[in-house]
């Protein structure tokens, strides 16, 4: 029974953020909220990464293709300019989701549907291809993270305002900064949102 309700919610999940015609250019933002177990489920609930200040981003630029910013290696604190502990990895969504070793109808989520025209989606792919063969940053606690790696990938295709690198790491320092400007977006410009709530054995954070 459970196995079905999984395959369910997926189904519905993939559904609804692939309901738009293929003669019209889209890009999905998935955000994956930050949370920590609750304090009756710790035995059984893990620690995630960043726990309420952390979760996770990633830029759906294909049908079930994510792209998203991770460390690799040993974790710096201060961003190297030579020696880059990090690395785009390109995905499915199954995989993209899972990152924290969860699995999607549990956790809480929302996806951002942006349209775009075919120059910036031509952009985007070239991006994608650059970035994933070759990393242009640093992950690290005072440096790049997934959060301000997205934001500069959404101002290099000219969907948000291009700012300096320093001031992109301090400005969307985790997701939740980058999420809530995204929402605000999407109410000016009338983009779909898709949020869906998480686990009740886990404290989630808010926006």
């Amino acid at each position: 029974m459970k196995i079905k309700l999984l395959v369910i919610f997926s189904l519905i999940f993939l559904a609804k953020t692939s309901i738009y015609a293929s003669d019209t250019l889209y890009l999905k933002v998935h955000f994956l909220y930050g949370s920590k177990p609750k304090k009756a489920y710790k035995d059984v609930e893990k620690k995630w990464f960043g726990g309420m200040f952390g979760g996770h981003v990633g830029i759906e630029y294909d049908s079930n293709k994510v792209i998203d910013f991770i460390p690799k290696g040993k974790f710096h604190k201060i961003a190297k300019k030579h020696n880059l502990h990090s690395r785009y990895a390109v995905r499915d969504l199954e995989s993209f989701w899972g990152i924290f070793g969860s699995n999607f109808i549990y956790e809480k989520t929302a996806t951002v549907i942006i349209p775009v025209t075919l120059i910036q989606k031509q952009k985007l792919d070239s991006i994608v291809m650059t970035y994933s063969n070759k990393t242009p940053y640093d992950y690290a606690f005072m440096g790049m993270r997934c959060g301000s790696a997205t934001y500069d990938i959404l101002a290099k295709i000219c969907l948000l305002k291009k700012h300096s690198y320093r001031y992109t790491i301090f400005r969307f320092f985790y997701p939740k900064k980058l999420r809530k400007k995204m929402f605000r977006l999407a109410d000016n410009n009338n983009w779909q949102v898709i949020e869906h709530k998480g686990i009740a054995t886990r404290k989630w954070e808010h926006d």
